[in-house]
């Protein structure tokens, strides 16, 4: 992997703190970081180059006056402000190289003097209700009440139903950490969320991945395959976030994912459950966000046409 610099720019050392997605399911993770990129006015300083990436060219994402700026697969911004660098990836990786690509953002990361890794992604919410299924009953309505309270106390006003059923899908953020070796994290216990209750460091597949990052020479095709599974055990570590918390943590760095449960769809408001869960972990202030807003947060300029123009009323 290759970091190239815009022409006047650089890598803020200070910036110790890296944000990054990994791609899932309604691209919650990606959409979250453009949040993030929009509301807290970060600068792009250059891009990156990798191998494994599939090659892919867009319009600029952030600004609403077009200036001859083209998105590249993956962009690197710093807001120094923040002392925050995040990274916005806008295509997949190849097949069975994952590990690969989250070997070589670990080494950018540590050549870069990052200190934490935050990684933001999406879990399939199929799989959550599965899962949920699966456990005891007492234990199933506990988890449903804490989102409902989860919920009440965040919005005081009345929103449509399905807003709500969209936030209430996201509204309980999961996080694994480095922190322990269990993957709690006292912080994100404080925060209300909760530890994603399938990772667990000595299942196999978990174990197979921690070996991968430690630079063992075994193939990474022998890791089961999403449409290949035989238990739900193996269903969280064949996703792209957890070999990226692999590889990152091999490296020494602290990583915390968060994590919430979703469907393909509308996943805006996942989006701003994530980054509003990840500006909390770092204590982020957006109150000098300026233009479209909701709350505080800035749009992403590419929103306003993300499901296209609006239908012509004289048709009806």
């Amino acid at each position: 992997m290759e970091f190239i610099v815009e022409e006047g720019k650089h890598l803020d050392q200070d910036c110790s703190t890296l944000v990054l997605p990994a791609l899932s399911v309604g691209n919650v993770g990606q959409l979250a970081v453009d949040l993030l990129i929009s509301s807290l006015r970060a600068e792009r300083i250059g891009y990156l180059d990798d191998p494994y990436v599939l090659p892919c060219v867009g319009n600029d994402a952030y600004g609403p006056i077009p200036q001859g700026e083209l998105a590249l697969p993956l962009e690197a911004y710093d807001s120094s402000h923040n002392k925050l660098t995040l990274i916005q990836q806008r295509s997949p990786v190849l097949k069975g190289m994952m590990v690969e690509f989250a070997k070589n953002l670990a080494d950018f990361a540590v050549d870069g003097g990052k200190k934490h890794v935050i990684v933001l992604s999406s879990l399939d919410f199929g799989q959550w209700q599965r899962i949920d299924m699966s456990r005891q009953p007492s234990e199933r309505a506990t988890n449903h009440l804490a989102q409902g309270l989860s919920i009440s106390k965040s919005f005081k006003g009345s929103l449509p139903g399905q807003l709500v059923y969209a936030i209430q899908k996201g509204s309980q953020v999961y996080y694994i950490s480095s922190t322990n070796i269990d993957g709690t994290d006292d912080d994100c216990e404080k925060l209300g969320w909760k530890k994603l209750h399938e990772y667990d460091p000595a299942q196999r597949g978990w174990k197979y991945l921690s070996t991968l990052a430690a630079g063992d020479a075994l193939q990474e095709g022998n890791l089961p395959l999403e449409d290949e599974l035989e238990e739900d055990a193996d269903y969280h570590p064949s996703l792209p976030f957890a070999a990226l918390f692999s590889c990152f943590k091999a490296k020494g760095l602290k990583v915390t994912c968060l994590l919430c449960y979703c469907s393909e769809g509308d996943n805006i408001p996942d989006a701003f459950n994530l980054a509003g869960a990840a500006c909390k972990l770092l204590e982020l202030s957006l109150q000098n966000s300026h233009g479209d807003e909701v709350g505080n947060w800035e749009i992403p300029f590419s929103w306003k046409t993300v499901y296209g123009p609006p239908p012509d009323m004289s048709l009806f």
